[in-house]
Parts: structure tokens; sequence; C-alpha cells
């Protein structure tokens, strides 16, 4: 029964140096007493992913013969856990090594500091159009790579969201406490004591998954990129329903593209629709 309750395993995380002990053996035994009929499944690992080293700031591998090692309780007494925990997922992809910076650790730290910062714009103020359909943007993007391991991206995102924020004078309540919720697997302990300053009494751990409407992931603009003879010049941002022609005049007058003009009547414009303008002069 325990077997059947506990095997195979869902999901392993393992490095580079682990493979020859932890990953071929387990596959060993298993594969063994899968032909012996003793278990009937043939794999330990329902999914298996692999992780980059982290190496010391001057790219190489971390050891006390370079002296390179970082300490991670002294960078815990420092910045905090959650800064800690949080730049080592926000250093790049989960399976590339990944230099240290002590640069980017106060970055992170600087980014929980402007969250932190925003619970003094927190309102009961009902939210734009444009900052609702921003949240439920965000709420997409860090789903979707949380549930790919792609946190660094999904973390990219958040930051975004902070910086528009940043520049608001009042900020939703409940918009604030969906921030709360996404940032809880990056940052628990901030997380935690944000909210329990909005008055709550039960934990943000034990809260569900928010979710996004996707009525409000439709985008009214796109940005094309303009090109003169097949350099880029320029890019601008265009309703989705404008016209083909209305597109092709808007990036004729783009000051730029007149500065490559010279002057002179192009020879051939094509639209690649939602994408470029191409002029050939």
């Amino acid at each position: 029964e325990a077997l059947k309750k506990w095997m195979p395993v869902d999901f392993y995380l393992g490095g580079e140096e682990h493979v020859n002990g932890h990953l071929l053996y387990s596959r060993f035994f298993t594969k063994v007493l899968f032909d012996a009929g003793y278990i009937d499944f043939d794999e330990p690992f329902s999914k298996h992913r692999h992780q980059g080293l982290i190496l010391g700031e001057d790219n190489r591998k971390m050891s006390k013969r370079w002296g390179n090692v970082i300490n991670p309780t002294d960078i815990v007494k420092e910045f905090g856990a959650d800064t800690c925990r949080m730049y080592e997922m926000f250093m790049g992809p989960l399976e590339a090594a990944k230099p240290w910076s002590t640069g980017g650790v106060k970055g992170v730290r600087r980014f929980l500091d402007k969250v932190w910062n925003l619970q003094e714009r927190v309102s009961d103020t009902e939210p734009s159009v444009d900052m609702v359909a921003l949240l439920h943007k965000t709420i997409k993007k860090v789903t979707e790579d949380t549930s790919t391991l792609q946190f660094n991206t999904a973390i990219a995102k958040m930051m975004e969201l902070i910086n528009v924020w940043g520049k608001e004078e009042k900020i939703a309540k409940h918009h604030f406490e969906m921030c709360i919720l996404l940032l809880a697997p990056y940052a628990p302990h901030v997380a935690e004591e944000m909210w329990a300053a909005l008055g709550h009494e039960d934990t943000v751990a034990g809260q569900s998954w928010p979710t996004y409407d996707e009525t409000f992931l439709v985008e009214d603009t796109i940005t094309l990129a303009v090109q003169v003879n097949g350099k880029l010049r320029a890019t601008m941002d265009v309703s989705v329903d404008m016209s083909e022609e209305d597109i092709i005049a808007h990036a004729l007058k783009e000051e730029n593209v007149l500065k490559w003009l010279e002057g002179k009547a192009p020879k051939k414009v094509i639209y690649v629709s939602g994408k470029l303008v191409s002029i050939v002069v």
C-alpha cells in the first residue's frame, strides 16, 4: 500500500552532480524490480527536470580553492530569506548554469521593498480598465510560467506590474491582494506579512490561486516594426482594427522613416499583417 501511495515519485529535480548517484541507480533498481515482477512501474519518477549550477561571481564553479563560495546564510542575514530565495529563481532559466551577482541580489531586494511600500497606496478605489487588463495578463503569465518552472520570467512579469503600479496614486485593494497571492510562492514571508496587514486572519498559503479572465487578455493595439530597405528604422503602436492603407500611411509619416527615405518615393511597400511594414526605396 505504501509503495502504491508514494511511487512513482511525481517530480524529481536534480543537478548534474547527482546524475550518476541518484538517477542511474534509482532507475537501475526500479527496472530490476519491475522485470522481476515486484513492482508495476518501470520508471522511478513521473517527471524529471535538471537544474544548472550556480557559479561564483567570477563565473567559475564555487570552490574553496578559488575563494568564490557564496554562503546563503550570509545572504539571508543581510538581505532576508525571501530575497535570497527569489533571487535564485530570478537568475535565469532553471536548466542553465548561472553566475552569482551581489548586484542582482540587491535588485531583488529593491523590488520587494517597492511591493512593501505600495501598501500605503492601497484603497477601495475602482481600478481602470487598463489596470484590470494588466493584472489579468500578469496572472496568466505568472500562472503559466510557474507551472513550467520558468520562474525568472514569472518574476519579471510581476516586476512589470509593480513598476506600473508605482506610477499610480491609488491601488485597488482586491488587486493588491491578488498580487500578494502571485508573490507568495516566491517571497512567502513578505507575502504573509502583507496579507495580515490587509486584515486577513487566515494565511496566504491557504488561499486559492488567482484566476484570470480571458476577456481582459484581448489586445486593443499591436506594435509593428517598420523597415526601410530591410533594416529596422521604427516601431509604432496601432489599433488592431486599423486598415492596411492607414497603417502604411502611418508608417510613411514616422519621423525616423522620413529621415531614411531622404525625400524619395518608395518603390514598394509591403505590409505583413500584425508584424511589420517593409519599405523599399
